[in-house]
């Protein structure tokens, strides 16, 4: 099976979307950093360095220092899929992280996003 070309894409391309959604409802690039820093264990430095790399999604995911035991109690739909019953375990990864991003955006407390 081909991968999907999300795991190849650097994720210092898609950062700044993330970054630009919140924004534009209110909220805050610390924000951002802080659901990034809860679901995969980078700290600020770490991260700093993953985009500065230019890091493919995939390695990102992979090489996280600790992803969130937590993280499996994110639910709901992203990209009209169900994050819970995404096979793939990497995509799920992603789409844990997009649908942490979503909630931030939709104004959700950081309390609730980070479970």
């Amino acid at each position: 099976m081909a991968k999907h070309k999300i795991y190849t894409m650097p994720f210092a391309d898609v950062y700044p979307h993330y970054i630009a959604k919140a924004e534009k409802k209110g909220r805050s690039k610390a924000e951002v950093d802080e659901i990034i820093h809860w679901l995969t264990g980078y700290d600020q430095g770490d991260l700093d360095v993953q985009l500065e790399n230019q890091t493919d999604f995939e390695t990102f995911i992979t090489d996280a220092p600790q992803l969130n035991p937590a993280r499996k109690k994110i639910k709901g739909v992203i990209c009209g899929v169900r994050v819970e019953e995404i096979e793939e375990a990497i995509m799920q990864e992603i789409r844990y992280m997009d649908k942490l991003i979503d909630e931030l955006a939709k104004g959700k407390s950081m309390e609730k996003i980070l479970r």
